[in-house]
């Protein structure tokens, strides 16, 4: 079969894609097909299983049937499609013919989708920019999840895709002071156009003896680097009582933290947040679909065009994942095409 008829991204190995041929589908009785125009790389967890840092026997994403299987290669991974409908079965209403949609879903030319796994773009949202929908509403979860308080510092550790709309949620926030921590220069200036109060880059510095000297230390630590060793910066960084958010995955990957009086004396909260799901704290008044709308807004409000910087259409989807690998200096938003 060629790739004209229809194609995949497949994960076959550390360092190692292909992009393999498939049959386009025909739906099910109750289900569509879907055939995307673009789907966004992830930098964070796509590069963990490029690189073979997860746990093979590790569930991709049990909320998600798209992504229902296990880490093992070889596997076809993403979750950040937008597309068109293009076939609907007999028992589906014939109106999603032709809508625009966003689906958690791997990187293929065309896929099966039940109606209720996909998400209509909003008009006035570009295809592009919907591609970054999984990336806002990670961002609000991380908003969510460490609810500064007015007056208060938030820091953000790490300035990659998620890092910088992070930022720029927060920035809309009544917070004191909004600081972001990062070590290339680029991703710092657009942390700044994102809302950042202060930019630090923590190849020069001590990140937290700086933070400390300009805020006493903040109240709230968010840590998206992907970096394991960063989280031990981002505990002392924080004040007393404060808490420090992982929102990194790290996979297999370990780093060394010293958990010593700094973090014991003082009282500092070390919690995870992950978009899977919500904080059992909110899920009273939030759900899924309250954060999905909250996310669809932001997109249309969000300055957020510059954060797309690459684009290679699927059949050089190996030089994408080697971009990311090899460039981070100049590569942000790595989009396929199809």
């Amino acid at each position: 079969m060629s790739l004209a008829d229809g194609s995949a991204v497949q994960f076959v190995g550390p360092g190692n894609v292909d992009v393999v041929g498939v049959e386009p589908p025909t739906p099910e009785p109750d289900g569509v097909v879907v055939e995307t125009a673009c789907s966004a790389v992830s930098a964070g967890t796509e590069l963990l299983v490029y690189h073979g840092n997860v746990d093979d026997e590790t569930i991709a994403d049990e909320k998600l049937p798209a992504l229902s299987g296990t880490l093992s290669y070889p596997l076809r991974y993403g979750y950040a499609a937008v597309g068109r409908v293009t076939k609907v079965g007999p028992r589906v209403d014939p109106e999603w013919h032709g809508q625009r949609v966003f689906a958690f879903n791997p990187h293929e030319s065309h896929f099966r989708a039940d109606p209720s796994d996909l998400h209509p773009v909003p008009d006035g949202i570009g295809t592009e920019r919907a591609a970054l929908f999984a990336n806002v509403e990670t961002a609000i979860n991380f908003a969510l999840d460490s609810a500064p308080r007015i007056g208060e510092n938030v820091a953000v550790f790490g300035q990659g895709v998620v890092g910088l709309l992070t930022t720029a949620v927060l920035s809309e926030m009544p917070i004191e002071r909004l600081i972001a921590v990062e070590p290339l220069e680029r991703r710092r200036a657009l942390a700044a156009r994102m809302g950042a109060d202060e930019t630090i880059d923590p190849s020069v510095c001590e990140p937290a003896t700086t933070i400390h000297e300009l805020a006493g230390g903040v109240d709230t630590a968010i840590e998206v680097s992907g970096c394991p060793e960063t989280l031990e910066t981002a505990v002392e960084s924080t004040r007393y009582g404060g808490r420090v958010i992982v929102g990194s995955w790290y996979g297999t990957k370990r780093g060394s933290i010293n958990l010593g009086d700094h973090y014991h004396r003082g009282r500092i909260s070390i919690e995870s947040s992950q978009v899977s799901t919500i904080s059992p704290e909110l899920s009273s008044r939030w759900d899924k679909n309250r954060r999905r709308e909250t996310a669809w807004k932001q997109l249309q409000r969000l300055k957020l065009d510059s954060l797309i910087t690459h684009r290679f259409e699927i059949g050089a989807a190996s030089d994408a994942y080697r971009q990311l690998t090899e460039r981070p200096e100049e590569t942000l938003q790595v989009l396929l095409t199809y």
